[in-house]
């Protein structure tokens, strides 16, 4: 099948490679708003070729929607103007709000909210990386309202990327989005900030950084353009999780004022059950 895909950046790339790599698509047509991503995606091989967004549409039996979420938004209605028999799936980190840009629409049915949930620091179609999504978990959002036949094709596609299937309404999903990803990027900016405010010196910190504090502060090198959005499309989940967070600091920051070494081993052997979930 042709595949369109809206956005040629690090998710959209790495989807492209994935298609092709696994025989997927016969064909991918690239849509995207910079003139540079387009070349380039070209000249690395992402995409067969670019085109405008309702000729890749028509042309398409697949459209994938990897673009930031406030811009998919904007855009998805558009696209779904385009869509006769098409899939339409996006990739994007929130689900509540693009799936209410188009409820109304009359070709609602065709489009499947996914989130696969994985990423890097990096942006751009020269930050695609190949397998990328094998043995990771995507999730489907509101399937209940999508046409049978839409959701197979993209469970179908998942399936054959190696990546597992859960299921969650929006409202759940971008709850808990924030508690396992949205709240750590948050900690990894103020946590470089912390030390770009307090360290002057470059060379120390590069220095003595360590593969704990490098591990860290990694996601602290995400694109700035795409996570704003982010953090604010999820704003009431993320000020939630964001309270407690403060509030564990607190507890630590207590501990260490008034020199309380039990409760500064028990804050941290509750925090070691951590390892029965992420083993």
């Amino acid at each position: 099948m042709n595949v369109a895909i809206i956005g040629t950046g690090l998710i959209g790339g790495s989807m492209a490679l994935a298609l092709k790599e696994l025989g997927i698509a016969k064909k991918i047509i690239g849509v995207d708003a910079s003139e540079d991503h387009r070349k380039k995606a070209v000249d690395l091989g992402l995409v067969d070729e670019t085109r405008e967004l309702a000729d890749a549409i028509i042309a398409s039996e697949l459209v994938i929607v990897a673009i930031p979420v406030h811009a998919a938004e904007k855009l998805l209605p558009a696209v779904m103007d385009q869509v006769t028999t098409q899939v339409v799936m996006d990739v994007s980190s929130t689900k509540e709000t693009i799936i209410k840009s188009i409820a109304a629409h009359p070709k609602r049915k065709r489009f499947v909210a996914t989130h696969p949930m994985w990423g890097t620091e990096y942006s751009g179609p020269e930050a695609a990386v190949r397998d990328a999504f094998k043995g990771k978990v995507t999730v489907i959002s509101g399937k209940e309202d999508c046409d049978p036949d839409a959701v197979s094709l993209v469970e179908d596609i998942y399936g054959k990327l190696g990546m597992k299937l859960i299921y969650m309404d929006p409202e759940s999903h971008d709850l808990h989005a924030a508690y396992v990803s949205h709240i750590s990027h948050i900690t990894s900016f103020a946590l470089a900030n912390t030390v770009l405010e307090k360290e002057k010196e470059e060379d120390t910190i590069f220095a003595m950084a360590s593969a704990g504090f490098e591990s860290t502060v990694r996601l602290a090198k995400s694109n700035p353009d795409m996570w704003v959005q982010i953090f604010l499309q999820n704003r009431e989940n993320i000020l939630d999780v964001l309270n407690e967070h403060i509030t564990q600091l607190r507890k630590f920051k207590s501990c260490l004022e008034k020199e309380n070494e039990t409760y500064l081993t028990e804050l941290i052997v509750n925090a070691n059950k951590i390892r029965k979930i992420l083993k």
